[in-house]
């Protein structure tokens, strides 16, 4: 009799917990909801079950029902931005409620060890000025974040055990170090709260996020788990699907403002233009699952490193390159160039420390597409065009905001003629009085090449040159040969 009373009770307890609604760890306490939005909301119930969804900020509730597996999604109309704390209850009859919601901007920070890089750093990975950081941490409270653990799933997961963290001094060093430069920046122009969802691993190529239909279509990559792990079988953090059916999936159904993306060391030395075709490949799969529209898609093109053990080398330079094509043939996208984010003895470092700045450089693309600083500079000079004349090699470049700098001493060119041999260049700002086309531009020259035919700038694996525009951004690596 004990033991039928027994399983009475615990299946009665079983019942009991199933009744009431469940919602995903990503919708929880201290959340930041995306501002002015039909956001999404959802979670699971008995089947069939009605879910009632009441907000603090409005006197509208909205019902849906649970389908066959149990689950439910609706969508709440969010306030404007502000740091009043929210409430939210779901409802089936038992209520459950989330308390200290803010409405705000949400920013998914993606990609490989770079994005995941913490506040705090890597082991043997700091990140510059790490104390400071953790002092003024107190003066951006608004900065809220929520990393989803880096796991592989052979399906994609709709859940992920988490919860969003408030920013402090106690907790800033966890937050993606990318991310929260970002964060704090945003944070600062526009005075309300900034949300980022953390959903990242290091290591990983851009095939480890795309889903096995595109796999199958587009790749010649395994899509059997078992296959997977065969082929990445010592560096699993290569492998493809899995990571974004563990770590990216169950952020799908999130409402967010756009994607910043920082990846593509895993991808050195892909052939041709299969990088930014696979690039692109990923936004539209990205943006098809999100169902937002075409959000935007800020990415950080890669340091400078010693890929292959040979500073001269050139595959991370071809990679760059592919990262550029990428940012041509995404609508709505920009990319950050980093060239000068390094020291020169990091050369065998792969995280640099100097994060402030990439995270404030996707901050001013952000403020600038979309948030209406238009007087701010966030675009990096690129190579436009260049003439031959006598033994020099004159250039344009595009988005220097009408300055090329420095004046004198620019560093980072070389210069060749028919041979195809590179050699170091002088390179200097040049004017001259008469009113021509070509009256003012970069004129590039070296005593070894008579007759100059092509034109390069840092195009190596590790190479740090020093031109920059007038929101002192720096010049992107190029080439003007295809050899």
């Amino acid at each position: 009799m004990k033991k039928i009373l027994t399983i009475l009770a615990l299946t009665t307890l079983t019942l009991s917990a199933q009744a009431k609604v469940r919602l995903p760890h990503l919708i929880g306490d201290n959340m930041v909801l995306q501002q002015q939005t039909d956001a999404r909301l959802w979670g699971w119930a008995q089947p069939g079950k009605t879910v009632k969804v009441s907000t603090s900020w409005s006197k509208e509730t909205v019902s849906t029902k649970a389908d066959k597996q149990g689950k439910w999604l609706v969508k709440v109309k969010t306030p404007k931005a502000s740091y009043e704390p929210l409430s939210i209850t779901f409802d089936d009859g038992e209520p459950l409620t989330i308390k200290n919601v803010v409405a705000g901007e949400v920013w998914v920070c993606a990609g490989q060890s770079n994005m995941e890089m913490p506040v705090k750093g890597f082991w043997m990975c700091p990140v510059k000025d790490y104390n400071q950081v953790v002092i003024d941490a107190a003066n951006h409270q608004g900065v809220r974040s929520v990393k989803i653990p880096s796991v592989m799933r052979a399906e994609p997961q709709d859940d992920a055990q988490c919860e969003w963290r408030e920013c402090s001094p106690k907790t800033v060093g966890e937050f993606s170090a990318t991310g929260y430069f970002f964060a704090r920046t945003m944070h600062q122009a526009l005075d309300i709260p900034i949300g980022l969802i953390e959903a990242n691993k290091g290591g990983t190529r851009v095939e480890s996020w795309l889903t096995k239909e595109n796999l199958q279509k587009y790749t010649s990559d395994p899509t059997d788990s078992v296959e997977i792990c065969k082929k990445w079988d010592k560096w699993d953090y290569h492998r493809s699907l899995l990571w974004g059916n563990g770590t990216f999936n169950p952020i799908l159904n999130f409402t967010v403002k756009g994607i910043l993306y920082y990846q593509g060391c895993s991808n050195v030395g892909d052939p041709g233009d299969q990088y930014s075709q696979r690039m692109k490949l990923l936004v539209e799969q990205w943006r098809s699952q999100f169902g937002l529209g075409e959000i935007p898609f800020y990415f950080v093109q890669i340091a400078p490193y010693e890929y292959d053990g040979d500073v001269n080398a050139v595959s991370g330079a071809l990679l760059r390159e592919q990262q550029y094509k990428a940012a041509k043939i995404i609508p709505n996208s920009s990319l950050v160039c980093i060239n000068d984010l390094v020291y020169p003895y990091e050369f065998t470092q792969i995280h640099p420390t100097q994060k402030q700045q990439v995270g404030e450089r996707l901050a001013y693309t952000a403020l600038n597409r979309d948030y209406g600083f238009e007087g701010l500079m966030y675009k990096s000079p690129s190579f436009k065009d260049m003439q031959v004349k006598d033994d020099a090699i004159f250039i344009h470049l595009e988005d220097n905001y009408h300055t090329d700098a420095p004046f004198e001493g620019m560093e980072g060119f070389e210069i060749a003629g028919e041979d195809k041999v590179f050699h170091p260049a002088t390179a200097r700002h040049f004017w001259q009085e008469g009113g021509g086309y070509w009256d003012e531009a970069i004129k590039i020259s070296s005593p070894e090449v008579k007759h100059p035919v092509a034109v390069r700038y840092c195009f190596k694996n590790f190479q740090i040159g020093n031109v920059k525009n007038a929101g002192n951004l720096p010049l992107f690596p190029f080439r003007t040969d295809n050899w």
